[in-house]
């Protein structure tokens, strides 16, 4: 499966602006199966969402990630603030195949407290694993890999790559060095991890968007405080044989 990592320099609250310059990335990695985009990619970091979050049936940003996920027969993913119709705010990351016509999200379960993401947004409570191109994708993001426990390779959390969306400070790019291969090695996985670039109000991000193997070897990274594409391919067979070869998923706490 060949995955495209954007990313992306996010505007603030110019989801058209946002579009434009992801559909440019897109368009020099054409042929890609997956494109993945940052955390609430359409807008930037919202903790207060009440005038920026994308309406639930209204959404011009999921509308164009339809869009395409049809033209280019491949799907993409990545977050936004949504409103929906009950009035509660989510960051929901969504999952858009357009081989199926098929539209899957996960809603971030662990909501940055330190930026108060707490005080506006709902949590999710589930887990969203797509069957997509013979791979089981998990669907994490941004401060969800901190918790090991939460993305943890078990019985009914079964898959074969994580695919997280970020909004990841350069001052903690450490724990993101760190924590992404953590997550590949200890659940034997794939792991897609996407950063913005840019400039908010609570800090610069210098990206490093990162693809990395089940052993934790770098398959790809993108340039620090660069708007960037990156395609690499990942070998579902190859994974299958590593986890043949060494079996620690069979020897996981199961409780």
């Amino acid at each position: 499966m060949k995955v495209t990592l954007l990313q992306t320099n996010i505007h603030w609250a110019q989801p058209q602006q946002n579009i434009r310059e992801a559909e440019c990335l897109i368009a020099k990695q054409a042929g890609s199966d997956l494109y993945v985009l940052p955390e609430m990619w359409s807008t930037g970091f919202a903790t207060e969402p009440m005038d920026i979050a994308h309406d639930e049936d209204n959404n011009e940003a999921l509308c164009w990630m339809q869009e395409i996920a049809r033209r280019h027969h491949c799907a993409i993913c990545g977050s936004m603030a949504v409103r929906l119709a009950d009035g509660t705010f989510r960051n929901r990351h969504y999952f858009v195949d357009g081989r199926l016509n098929r539209v899957s999200f996960y809603d971030k379960h662990h909501l940055f407290s330190y930026s108060h993401e707490d005080r506006y947004y709902t949590p999710g409570n589930s887990h969203t694993i797509v069957e997509y191109c013979g791979f089981r994708i998990l669907l994490l993001t941004c401060y969800d890999l901190r918790f090991p426990c939460w993305s943890r390779y078990a019985t009914d959390v079964e898959y074969d790559a994580l695919v997280l969306v970020a909004n990841w400070p350069q001052s903690r790019q450490s724990a993101w060095h760190i924590l992404t291969r953590a997550r590949a090695i200890e659940n034997q996985c794939y792991v897609i991890a996407v950063n913005r670039v840019g400039d908010d109000n609570f800090g610069h991000y210098v990206g490093l968007s990162v693809a990395i193997d089940p052993i934790g070897c770098t398959l790809g990274q993108c340039r620090p405080d660069q708007h960037q594409a990156l395609t690499v391919t990942l070998d579902l067979a190859e994974l299958e044989r590593r986890r043949q070869k060494f079996q620690v998923l069979e020897d996981r706490d199961r409780k």
